[in-house]
């Protein structure tokens, strides 16, 4: 049975490789077709808290049962053979193993600590209950997507004098984010896999749903001598050298290939099998944990947000649903912003409220949304991003309107030919729309010093406005452009709407 450590090692890099390689063909517009948000689709935590919220269950996400179902079998296999985060806390948890046994020994054992994952766990699933998906703050894909996509990659990247990737990427609050990721995997210099063992919510949903596992990590009490190797090696606090906590067993199999007396086995229970123990639950604190979640909905929706209040920077992609609805299906993952090829989509802080922390708004400074382009919604795994084909989102036939983002508006003290008698037309010649949302009206002045000039001042028709952002962000005014896109009259909002 040693050797099946060895194949858990070999999935295990293999699954880790795919992750980064769908993350890289991103950045190629989902090249040769892979699926980018793959392993999202395993999930079961985010296809489960995504029905919560939205009572549907996106296709896409049917693919979660491949790991759900097994899981009810098998035990908690995903953790270490699978998932991306849980795999690279293991190789870090072994670089950083302490090598005096006593300290391992100690440092292993199972802690009341232990049960906060599953509090956390209770507090989001009343959460999506109420429809605020917040699951994507702490599931582990959600967040190792969000971390190497808006944080770590472009790092590398620009560490490496550009050209890795297709194109430069920067993205707002990108410290943080990434910072999290480190913290996360520098905790297991302290405690091995502690983001694993402490905090992941899946994990947790993983071991309750584990528990009714036929096949699991055995003792045999007559062949065991309490050498304490396999605790020594165990990666999940699983107390192997006792009753076997099948809850928290990440089945890294490091506990049968440590035993020197092979007492150890995964499968059926023999004869002599120890008794595994029940999951490790204080219900007091699971009902304090749903009462706290039921009083915490109310107050994050009080405070002003897009969902009360339509907000003019906030600008989602095209195809996003109502913002209600919205926020009751994104995951925060940044799957959207990875492949957007202008970098416009970023993460949003604070501007959407506490509920829309690190989901996609348009930052036009940045980038602009391309005319034709609807990657975005191709590559969501919930649909808060609708897919579109390009004919409905430039209103080409059929489709007889084109799907709007929001409307741009001049500021005439900022604008070259409106206040500074400087001609331009660059926000005329770049509008892609047919006919043109920008026009110009021609006029003769004399300047201040008594030149005669002839000036094109630029309008914009409403009516014909999609609010892309390309004016905006090919300005000349580079600071503060002098006509910036409001998130007023966009498609997705009857009440987001200006009385003309």
């Amino acid at each position: 049975m040693g050797g099946l450590r060895g194949v858990r090692r070999v999935y295990a890099a293999f699954f880790l490789g795919l992750f980064l390689f769908l993350l890289w063909s991103g950045e190629f517009e989902r090249l040769k077709g892979y699926d980018v948000e793959l392993f999202l689709q395993l999930d079961p935590l985010t296809a489960i808290a995504g029905f919560l919220t939205s009572q549907t269950l996106y296709k896409g996400l049917a693919l979660a049962l491949v790991i759900l179902i097994p899981t009810l079998f098998l035990g908690r296999f995903f953790c270490s053979w699978i998932c991306p985060l849980g795999i690279l806390n293991q190789a870090l948890s072994h670089l950083f193993q302490r090598r005096r046994a006593v300290e391992a020994w100690e440092e292993n054992r199972y802690r009341p600590l232990y049960r906060l994952k599953y509090y956390l766990l209770v507090i989001l699933l009343i959460f999506a209950l109420f429809g605020s998906l917040q699951i994507g703050l702490f599931d582990p894909i959600a967040l190792i997507y969000r971390s190497f996509t808006l944080s770590l990659l472009p790092a590398v990247d620009r560490a490496a004098g550009g050209g890795i990737f297709a194109t430069a990427t920067v993205f707002q609050g990108g410290v943080l984010i990434g910072g999290v990721l480190i913290g996360i995997l520098l905790a297991n210099r302290f405690i091995t896999r502690f983001w694993c063992r402490a905090l992941c919510p899946l994990g947790a949903f993983l071991g309750w749903c584990s528990q009714w596992s036929i096949l699991r990590i055995r003792r045999d009490v007559d062949r065991c001598n309490g050498c304490k190797q396999c605790l020594k090696a165990c990666q999940g606090a699983a107390d192997p050298d006792g009753a076997v906590r099948v809850t928290e067993c990440h089945l890294c199999m490091n506990c049968i290939e440590s035993c020197g007396t092979q007492a150890l086995h995964y499968g059926l229970a023999g004869a002599r099998s120890s008794i595994g123990q029940p999951l490790d639950l204080n219900r007091r604190r699971v009902v304090e944990s749903a009462l706290a979640a039921v009083v915490a909905v109310p107050m994050t929706r009080s405070s002003l947000s897009a969902r009360s209040t339509p907000a003019p920077e906030v600008i989602r992609p095209p195809g996003s649903l109502p913002e209600s609805q919205f926020l009751a299906r994104c995951l925060k993952c940044g799957l959207c912003m990875r492949v957007c090829p202008t970098n416009v989509l970023q993460p949003a802080l604070l501007e959407a409220g506490f509920e829309g922390m690190w989901t996609p708004v348009l930052m036009n400074t940045i980038g602009y949304c391309e005319h034709h382009c609807v990657l975005c919604g191709q590559v969501c795994p919930t649909a808060a991003i609708r897919p579109l084909s390009v004919a409905e989102k430039v209103g080409a036939a059929p489709f007889t309107q084109p799907v709007r983002l929001g409307t741009a508006f001049f500021d005439r003290g900022r604008c070259l030919p409106w206040a500074m008698d400087v001609p331009c037309i660059v926000c005329e010649e770049t509008c892609p729309t047919s006919p043109k949302a920008i026009w110009y009206e021609t006029v003769a002045i004399t300047s201040r010093d008594g030149r005669k000039v002839t000036l094109k001042r630029p309008f914009v028709q409403p009516e014909l406005c999609i609010g892309c952002g390309i004016c905006e962000n090919k300005c000349p005014v580079t600071d503060q452009a002098a006509i910036r896109v409001s998130s007023v009259g966009e498609s997705r909002s009857r009440e987001n709407r200006m009385l003309l």
